[in-house]
């Protein structure tokens, strides 16, 4: 009976021992799992920073976002405790919650703000260097079209094609050079640096120029032919965008000239209204003895409600009216993003210009 109770006794550690090596390769195989996927986040957060030409470890860059939220929550504590002591007298207790409350949610919020426009600053640094790629590709594809006509091959060709004037596309042309010579192949370098742009012009160039190689054609020819394609669909968009010229004149008056005069006579007249009103509340007596029943009681819109109104329509105003414009002219909004602080900036100056110079028309009338 003992023999079997020891044996029954082995098995049940033999058991839980089992239990626990599958525990902890289970919990190890998780924690991999979660190792792996936030290493390839960060690889792929790199190769975006990296398309932007912008060299910074993501890394480093998240260190800098939280410095600067715990510099701006220092910031904001400081003032708050001073405003609350002093002005409000508030007590300790109610300081502390409230430093506890702005740790707690501004620090988050500060932290994916400042992640959120990172993103847009890098996604308008890719979208511009693939602008400046296309307009100077083809340049390089008519220079790199007479190396070959004159002899050299294709790798040799690309490099020796590069000049200082064509910038972004210069550094990418380098890049694949250094690749090629270290014994890559060249259709896949050039691949590699297609993938990094979203753009349709680039893409379909290398895809030609890699279907040339294995064609074994004239590839000079081919070269020439490309660019020229690309010379002949800029000059369609360049006609279209001439076309819809009154169209763009037509928004650009109404945000920027229109609209601002029009809420500032706005202001000027409620201005005006409020002003008769606080006069001729007091001679009611005078309507009502001709038995007209005027009231002049209430407030109504008050004219810095107005002003905040119109400051914050004409700013949303321009924003679109630049995203418009900018997707009639050149076929997509992140082009428009230029434009928004100007017409922000002329439109705001023109409406406190208009109000001021109405004001002053005015009282020079009443």
């Amino acid at each position: 009976m003992f023999s079997i109770k020891n044996l029954f006794k082995k098995k049940t550690d033999k058991v839980k021992s089992e239990g626990r090596i599958e525990f902890f390769k289970k919990k190890y195989k998780k924690e991999r799992q979660k190792k792996i996927k936030f290493q390839e986040r960060r690889q792929k957060l790199k190769s975006y920073i990296e398309k932007a030409g912008i060299e910074i470890h993501p890394q480093k860059l998240s260190k800098i976002f939280f410095n600067t939220a715990v510099l701006i929550n220092l910031i904001t504590s400081a003032y708050l405790i001073y405003l609350f002591s002093t002005d409000y007298g508030y007590k300790w207790t109610a300081i502390v919650w409230w430093l506890i409350l702005i740790w707690i949610f501004i620090f988050f919020f500060l932290i994916v703000a400042l992640w959120i426009l990172f993103y847009i600053a890098v996604d308008l640094k890719i979208f511009k260097r693939k602008i400046d790629i296309e307009d100077v590709l083809p340049d390089f594809l008519q220079l790199t079209a007479s190396n070959i006509n004159a002899g050299m091959t294709i790798d040799r060709a690309l490099w020796f094609a590069v000049r200082p004037r064509f910038g972004v596309l210069a550094k990418e042309i380098e890049i694949v050079a250094k690749e090629t010579m270290s014994g890559a192949d060249l259709k896949k370098a050039l691949e590699k640096f297609a993938a990094r742009y979203n753009s349709v012009i680039l893409k379909r160039a290398i895809n030609m120029i890699n279907e040339g190689i294995e064609a074994g054609g004239e590839i000079g020819d081919l070269l020439n032919r490309i660019a020229l394609d690309i010379q002949e669909q800029k000059g369609m968009l360049k006609e279209m965008s001439a076309n819809v010229t009154t169209y763009v004149i037509f928004i650009g008056f109404a945000t920027i000239v229109a609209a601002p005069v029009l809420f500032a006579l706005s202001e000027i007249l409620i201005n005006v209204v409020q002003s008769l009103g606080s006069v001729l509340g007091s001679t009611t007596n005078v309507a009502t003895s001709v038995g007209i029943p005027l009231t002049f009681s209430g407030t109504g819109v008050t004219q810095s409600d107005f002003r905040i109104f119109a400051i914050a329509s004409l700013v949303m105003t321009s924003l679109f009216s630049a995203m418009m414009i900018s997707t009639i002219k050149k076929g997509n909004v992140k082009s428009g993003v230029r434009y928004i602080p100007i017409f922000v900036s002329i439109s705001l100056t023109l409406y406190f210009v208009a109000q001021r110079f109405g004001g002053k028309l005015i009282e020079l009338f009443f």
